[in-house]
């Protein structure tokens, strides 16, 4: 009789995904733990762990786990961080900042699309050994500009509330960035939306399509907050039957994953989404301080999974691919991210 010998290089795809969460939780607080060692914020040491565990360095998490088994870690984390966020803008605090935040949402967000387009369809041409032509510029390079552009103008949620917490950062500063990052993803969807459209336009010499322009993201944002709020005015009757504080993780963390699953069923954004549904109970249901208490006490592993698994999504390929683009992008973005802030920061 023989025996088939053991491929230990399919040993990572055989084991179960559980295997791999638990291995994403020990290693995010030893990430955390690292990062703390050394007076740096612990997203650092989440992001860095996840990049070594990743499959282009040490392939601890291999391909499909990390794109595929455990992306419902990614839609967990993203729920609670946007209720989080939307429990930060009570309504008192709204009127008494909410032009600052306006402004520097608006200046920011354009600021990063604006210039991050400006220097890609500069720099896109030189990328070309022949000589780029008139038609080259319109009908590629600067359609890829545009979207590359819009896609700048997103900021993502989860570090600024991940180091806003780890620092117990409170004050008027603190509630004008998580209101503009709130607001940001409203506006990144309008933005998006009007750049795919123009590219479309121009690489296929067509007329632009003013409905999914405007109407399809209109309706798309719409649809969210309307989850959102509709499972928030829900919550604010559920309350009187939950009168002990041990039964709000269930109930809140139910509600956080039925919003995040409603508006992806939907195919509208759950971001938007939960941070209605979390701006609703912060300033229309009983006792939701403490079920904001409630919810903060579990967000450091959550913390932790998101940005390990989002480290481990590295892939060395494509930065040797991108080079020099991909510093473009991250210097265009970063630039009118700075100098948009400022500018609506002086303005209001």
């Amino acid at each position: 009789m023989e025996f088939a010998s053991p491929n230990f290089s399919e040993l990572p795809e055989l084991l179960h995904p559980l295997v791999y969460l638990g291995l994403l939780l020990l290693f995010s607080y030893l990430g955390g733990q690292v990062a703390s060692y050394f007076k740096a914020p612990r997203v650092t040491g989440y992001l860095v762990i996840g990049m070594l565990l990743s499959p282009s360095v040490l392939g601890v998490f291999h391909e499909r786990l990390v794109k595929e088994e455990l992306t419902l870690v990614t839609h967990i984390a993203l729920g609670v961080i946007a209720f989080s966020i939307g429990g930060s803008l009570e309504l008192p605090t709204l009127r008494r900042l909410g032009k600052h935040i306006v402004w520097i949402t608006f200046t920011q967000a354009f600021g990063a699309f604006l210039v991050a387009t400006a220097v890609l369809a500069l720099f896109f041409p030189l990328f070309q050994e022949a000589a780029p032509t008139s038609t080259d510029f319109w009908g590629l390079y600067f359609p890829m500009a545009l979207v590359t552009g819009a896609i700048c103008a997103a900021t993502s949620p989860a570090a600024i509330l991940d180091i806003v917490h780890e620092y117990r950062a409170k004050g008027p500063l603190t509630t004008i960035l998580l209101g503009v990052v709130a607001l940001d993803g409203a506006l990144t969807v309008f933005l998006y939306a009007f750049a795919a459209s123009v590219a479309h336009s121009l690489v296929n010499h067509e007329g632009l399509a003013w409905q999914s322009m405007m109407y399809m993201p209109g309706l798309s944002i719409i649809a969210a907050l309307a989850v959102g709020g509709g499972l928030g005015v829900c919550l604010r009757t559920l309350m009187r039957f939950v009168p002990r504080r041990e039964a709000m993780l269930g109930v809140i963390i139910g509600l956080i994953f039925l919003t995040s699953g409603l508006a992806l069923t939907l195919g509208v954004s759950p971001l938007l989404a939960n941070m209605m549904f979390g701006f609703v109970v912060a300033n229309f249901v009983g006792r939701h301080q403490e079920l904001f208490v409630v919810v903060e006490g579990m967000e450091e592993p959550i913390f932790g999974m998101f940005f390990t698994l989002a480290g481990a999504h590295l892939d060395l390929r494509i930065i040797q691919t991108a080079g020099w683009l991909a510093l473009l992008i991250v210097l265009g973005r970063f630039t009118g991210k700075l100098l948009g802030s400022g500018i609506g920061a002086q303005i209001s």
